[in-house]
């Protein structure tokens, strides 16, 4: 099959503009077979297909515009000049009378007699946009000129589009029926008139600029077919008032009348005096020849061509041609539309088809990566052991957090970044999407989830669930609403935590992850301890959170041997060095975040290059030269005092050891702080003891010296007044009744 473009002829590419129904009926099912291809088969051909079709579309549209010209372009003007309109020095169209445009310095200019700048063409609405100096007419003294003729041409005033617009302050500007001859005397004002308008001026206070009701200004519409302007003016002073109630005179008393497109004039009280300048109009055109039926039997000069009908325009002054149903382009040329349907049919079809194939190549890509991060094997561990987990799907989380936009992060480190999401039952949940994967070690993981979602401490963060749909698994917690601890000590725009609060969220941290190293089934180590990895809530409650590097140690074992894994400033020094994980790495981590909540410095600072880089090392070479008070948080030196201090260094020393063997368990770590808690609030209570003690001594003593200010003013007869307050009242002086206070004698709560 070949294709014919001008002269020249090619080959058809594989789908062409078949022109009989079988062919079309054979792309159709060609396309709709796709679906019922193999999935890598249909994705490969439907992309071949869509490629086709794209060209086919160029093809097609290529060789049906260039059959004809069917628009020129004046030089430096952006306005196209479709058929049958032509330029009027292009000698390759048959001249059609009446649409000769002329290409000027200033653009295109309509050759109507005048000079007529070409603002648009409309070639479906019939219509011409224009402009130009002498497109009203103007009356001054009973004088007229200005006639604007259409009548020997194939346009008129667009009746639908246009305004008649008469401005002067004496002025009723009548539109002349062309049909009337002058001077008859059997014509009534109703023949001789088709239309017009009446201004006029009480008092200049009377004028308002931007309207156009009769002061001033007037307007009205244009007559149905009219096709020329030809105006009477008549002088309102003249005939119906007296010649002192008019406002203005000489130049005042012009009026002019003009034809303007709808809403492009907005009148101005300045307009009465000066020239109004270039308005736009809009000229319906047509093609002559009467009407539809008898241009047609002329085949030579009738202008409908191939797909197009005939319909006629108002006063049957001519016709104008459309493309028939289905089908687009210049009617006067010839519509195209049943190749380019097919081609529309076949392009949505091609997305269509190509939509359904992404789609199920996602379904089976979402498939192949929960088998293989153990979407089974999770299934089966979450019904035998009765776990919590729950197997969540990417729409779920790409719903929960608005396709894991960035505004709804809460959080990056080196192993992801954490999204905050709304779940569709409003429960809000922190959901890690880690960057790495280690897929030799899935049952492993599959494994360590079980047993952290059945972890129910109340310091421990909840894991929910997982999303296995993923190259990476998705991990969903509970959302912890207050931010990490790493913020609250490090961050300017935190408000410093106590010391209190301080502790209590190490014995805390410290009974959790004694938990977890003391799991009956399992022992966990969290391999990954940091002020980071603590959440806070709003009462301050620590919260052991991100296992994603966390290991199980089989109870049998004492360690095992990874890869190592942790960060900076927090990774035990044997572990790093022999790469074998013992519950102790984590107590070695721990005691580094305690060093941080006893000094609020950073594990790492490059600002401490002359004291020394690690927090960890710096601080037991301060400890060892008795020097802590250089780096401890005066917060907490003002809240505790130094001797408390020197008792959390040393636990601190303990936890940094060298050697793991020399350091404490967890659990020790744990009792050991909880007893440190306890002497802090026996310390906390003692100082507010003793404040009250002082503050009650005072209140004591002014009520002994008012007991005394009594009895000399009153004697005895007021003090029996007062008989209720024995417990006060004393013979000696004050200082005496202090000592025998019955108040100060009693055993306090605390």
């Amino acid at each position: 099959m070949v294709l014919t473009k001008g002269r020249k002829t090619c080959c058809a590419p594989p789908i062409g503009v078949y022109e009989d129904a079988q062919s079309n009926d054979l792309i159709l099912s060609f396309a709709a077979g796709l679906v019922s291809r193999s999935d890598k088969q249909a994705h490969m051909v439907s992309s071949m297909v869509l490629a086709q079709l794209l060209l086919l579309c160029l093809l097609s549209l290529s060789s049906s515009s260039s059959s004809q010209i069917s628009s020129f372009k004046c030089p430096n003007s952006s306005v196209d000049i479709p058929f049958p309109f032509h330029i009027a020095t292009n000698s390759s169209l048959t001249s059609t009378p009446g649409f000769a445009i002329s290409c000027r310095q200033t653009g295109p200019m309509i050759l109507l007699g005048g000079n007529y700048s070409v603002l648009s063409i409309s070639l479906l609405e019939g219509y011409v946009r224009v402009t130009g100096q002498t497109v009203y007419s103007s009356q001054c003294h009973n004088n007229s000129q200005g006639i604007i003729d259409l009548t020997a041409t194939n346009y008129m005033f667009s009746h639908t589009q246009n305004k008649f617009t008469a401005v002067g302050c004496d002025a009723m500007a009548m539109i002349r029926n062309s049909s009337d001859v002058v001077g008859n005397t059997n014509s009534t004002v109703m023949s001789r008139y088709s239309g017009g308008c009446v201004s006029f001026c009480a008092s200049n206070g009377s004028i308002i600029s931007g309207e156009c009701s009769g002061v001033g200004c007037c307007q009205s519409s244009v007559p149905k077919g009219l096709n020329k302007l030809d105006l009477e003016f008549t002088s309102i002073r003249d005939q119906l008032m007296p010649p002192t109630s008019v406002v203005g005179s000489g130049s005042t008393r012009c009026s002019k009348a003009f034809i303007a497109e709808q809403d492009s004039y907005v009148f101005s009280r300045h307009d009465l005096y000066k020239d109004l300048g270039n308005l736009p109009m809009v000229l319906d055109w047509y093609i002559q020849g009467g009407y539809c039926k008898e241009a047609n039997r002329s085949r030579e000069t009738y202008m409908c061509k191939e797909n197009s009908y005939c319909y006629e325009v108002e006063d049957g002054a001519g016709y104008r041609c459309n493309c028939s149903g289905g089908y687009t382009g210049n009617p006067y040329i010839g519509c195209v539309g049943g190749s380019l349907g097919l081609m529309a049919v076949l392009i949505v079809l091609g997305f269509w088809t190509y939509w359904i194939v992404k789609k199920r190549r996602l379904a089976k890509q979402k498939q192949r990566y929960f088998l293989q991060n153990g979407g089974l094997l999770l299934q089966q561990q979450i019904f035998t052991h009765q776990a919590p987990a729950r197997i969540f799907t990417t729409s779920e989380l790409e719903d929960a957090t608005n396709n894991f936009s960035d505004d709804r992060i809460v959080g990056r480190g080196g192993y992801g970044t954490v999204y905050k999401g709304i779940l569709s039952d409003q429960t809000i949940v922190a959901i890690k999407k880690s960057k790495l994967v280690d897929q030799s070690q899935m049952e492993q993981f599959i494994n360590e989830l079980i047993v952290l979602s059945q972890i129910d401490h109340k310091n421990v963060v909840k894991i929910l669930g997982c999303c296995l749909e993923t190259e990476v698994p998705l991990l969903v917690y509970e959302f912890i609403s207050n931010g990490a601890l790493f913020h609250h000590l490090h961050n300017t725009n935190f408000v410093p935590i106590s010391w209190e609060h301080r502790l209590r969220i190490a014995t805390e941290t410290a009974s959790a992850l004694a938990n977890l190293h003391l799991a009956r089934k399992v022992p966990i180590i969290h391999r990954d301890v940091k002020s980071a990895n603590i959440l806070i809530d709003e009462n301050y409650t620590a919260k052991v959170s991100d296992f994603g590097a966390s290991r199980l140690v089989p109870s049998n074992q004492t360690h095992v041997t990874t890869l190592v894994q942790g960060t900076l400033g927090y990774l035990d020094p044997e572990y790093f060095y022999t790469s074998q994980l013992t519950d102790k790495s984590d107590v070695y981590s721990f005691g580094v975040v305690l060093v941080e909540l006893l000094t609020r410095q950073k594990p790492i600072s490059y600002h401490r290059q002359e004291e020394g880089i690690n927090l960890a090392s710096h601080f037991t070479a301060l400890a060892q030269q008795n020097r802590l008070q250089e780096i401890v948080d005066c917060v907490v030196v003002k809240e505790a005092g130094m001797r408390h201090v020197n008792v959390v260094s040393h636990l601190i020393l303990k936890c940094l050891k060298l050697k793991g063997e020399e350091r404490p368990r967890m659990v020790e770590v744990a009792i050991e702080l909880e007893a440190l808690r306890r002497l802090m609030k026996q310390h906390l209570s003692l100082k507010s003891e003793k404040a009250l003690r002082e503050l009650m001594e005072q209140q004591s003593a002014e009520d002994c010296q008012e007991m005394q200010l009594l009895q000399e003013e009153s004697g005895q007869e007021k003090m029996s007044n007062i008989e209720p307050l024995k417990l006060y009242h004393r013979d000696s002086a004050s200082d005496k009744c202090m000592e025998s206070s019955p108040l100060l004698s009693m055993d306090l709560p605390w």
